[in-house]
């Protein structure tokens, strides 16, 4: 917004409005928190750190642009809630410095420690409650529209890269068809006149989704211990990315750390610690059933020295529960599951799970997970749920010498 920085001076000369805020300096806190949760709530907006209440740019100086930087991005991840994404600029106006604050109309409804609220003329102003009802329900959090079908704000056609997208359109379509496929397969959506990515198609077909959704990565951790601690971990990645890539990353990070025993007695049998197919479904589901409205975190995996623990934010959809996961599942995100039952694996992959598509659609997921799990160690793995997160425990094989020993 305000790109040009000749657009920019002259919508400093005009004043504030509805999509513009200035401040002589960096306001406190709490303050910074609500203007920019308010933009979010609205339309979007620029705040200016470096002009007066009268239009004066009157700059800051270079430390305290730095500091003012640090202080916003802080502010948006930690007084926000869900968290801002937002784009910050430092900019060079008649030899004065100024901090340039770009906030997108978001998908969300924020809150800070004040309320919420939401930008009204050249001031925000908290919402009553039945605009702030009609708020949530626009914006879809009462579940009214399936998120992963909602616009993204501040998206386009060019937003998708067209080698991804080219994944699940007709092959030879021309230019003036590949639009109107991009509707059709909800990976774009309408936004009144305007053609906005969806939700999916930022997550399936643009290079790094966690541009647009905060956290929408797996992060995994290897320990050669039994617990979290640092001085026993060997390696940690953060696998970012479509996300038919971060779970084929996160495959080949579990296969580098699946121990494997063997046993000569009658030719080579092979014992490794963890399905390699179980721990597909796992990934899998863990992707395609997180939460992605909830921001504040990521799909975590970690690997210990007895087990597997794989994380992944939001409740269990609808009537589902950790005690019947098995026999009755419900799909929170059908156009991603679609999507990704589309996209073919390559063959060592392949081979690796005994499928062809990274999601064959049949509910068999769990079963594969709890059967091929308990067949290798013996022990069941664990679903439980800890504040709205889920958390599946699949346990380690032990070599055969010493399953034999006890």
């Amino acid at each position: 917004m305000f790109d040009n920085l000749t657009e920019l001076i002259k919508k400093i000369h005009l004043g504030e409005d509805t999509t513009i805020e200035f401040k002589r300096e960096l306001p406190h806190r709490n303050s910074l928190a609500d203007e920019i949760a308010a933009f979010a709530n609205s339309r979007g907006g620029v705040i200016l750190i470096g002009v007066d209440d009268e239009g004066e740019i009157v700059g800051v100086g270079r430390q305290e642009l730095n500091k003012a930087e640090k202080t916003v991005v802080e502010v948006c991840q930690d007084s926000i809630d869900p968290i801002v994404l937002i784009f910050t600029e430092k900019l060079r106006i008649n030899d004065k410095n100024l901090l340039k604050i770009e906030v997108s109309r978001s998908l969300f409804v924020h809150k800070t420690s004040n309320g919420y609220f939401i930008r009204q003329g050249s001031s925000k102003r908290e919402m009553p409650t039945e605009q702030l009802a009609r708020l949530f329900q626009t914006r879809s959090q009462a579940r009214i529209i399936a998120f992963d079908e909602q616009f993204v704000p501040n998206t386009d056609k060019d937003t998708l890269n067209k080698d991804l997208y080219q994944r699940f359109i007709t092959d030879g379509a021309t230019e003036d068809e590949i639009e109107d496929l991009l509707l059709k397969r909800r990976l774009l959506v309408k936004d009144g006149e305007q053609n906005r990515a969806s939700v999916a198609g930022v997550l399936m077909c643009h290079e790094n989704p966690d541009d647009y959704f905060y956290n929408s990565f797996i992060q995994a951790v290897f320990y050669l211990s039994k617990e979290k601690d640092a001085n026993h971990q060997l390696d940690a990645q953060d696998f970012k990315g479509p996300l038919d890539q971060q779970i084929i990353q996160a495959m080949k990070f579990v296969k580098r750390y699946n121990a494997v025993a063997a046993r000569k007695d009658i030719g080579r049998i092979d014992y490794p610690e963890y399905s390699m197919r179980a721990v597909f479904e796992a990934i899998v589901n863990a992707v395609v059933h997180r939460d992605y409205s909830k921001t504040g975190s990521k799909i975590r995996l970690f690997m210990f020295s007895d087990r597997l623990e794989l994380y992944s934010p939001g409740a269990l959809a609808n009537t589902v529960t950790v005690d019947n996961l098995r026999y009755s599942q419900a799909t929170r995100n059908e156009l991603l599951a679609r999507l990704l039952s589309e996209i073919t694996l390559d063959d060592d992959m392949g081979k690796q799970v005994v499928r062809r598509h990274f999601l064959e659609r049949r509910r068999e997921g769990v079963g594969i997970i709890l059967n091929k799990s308990e067949a290798l160690s013996g022990k069941t793995p664990v679903y439980e749920l800890f504040d709205e997160e889920l958390r599946l425990t699949i346990f380690a094989a032990k070599p055969p010498q010493e399953t034999e020993e006890q």
